[in-house]
């Protein structure tokens, strides 16, 4: 089974970090400076059909231009979008933003990032992820950017 993440952070560094360990686990990676650019940022209703989201995992930051992770991840939310699995990054936690993203269902991560709670946290993804779901594609409009 292969799973599909889509990774967002401003910072290459950070960014190429998350792809890396995703792709050292055979997900397929797409990643994305800030979730304008994100090829499954929603600003109608998630076309997915019901059972099938386009991806396993999203992993964010919290901090970008033009829109925050915790934005990013409302905003899917309330489009409809299915991805189960949802994490955002930060090394700036304030407590609202903490409650926030824990009320949206995200798990949080602290910079400087540990690899080792990034593979727990994606063991338990794999884990509950059923080995024979099946994923949508993207949206026809954005297609040209996987």
């Amino acid at each position: 089974m292969k799973l599909r993440a889509v990774v967002v952070d401003d910072e290459e560094l950070v960014r190429s970090l998350i792809s890396s360990i995703l792709e050292i686990r055979e997900y397929e990676v797409i990643s994305c400076s800030e979730p304008l650019f994100c090829p499954i940022y929603l600003d109608i209703s998630c076309p997915c059909p019901q059972y099938q989201p386009c991806c396993d995992i999203i992993i964010t930051d919290i901090n970008m231009p033009n829109m925050t992770g915790i934005e990013f991840v409302e905003n899917q939310k309330k489009n409809g979008c299915k991805v189960p699995n949802m994490a955002i990054m930060s090394g700036l936690w304030t407590d609202a933003d903490l409650e926030q993203a824990k009320s949206l269902g995200c798990k949080v991560f602290k910079k400087p990032l540990r690899i080792v709670e990034i593979d727990r946290w994606l063991n338990e993804c794999e884990k509950n992820t059923d080995p024979n779901r099946k994923l949508s594609n993207f949206p026809k409009t954005v297609s040209k950017l996987e």
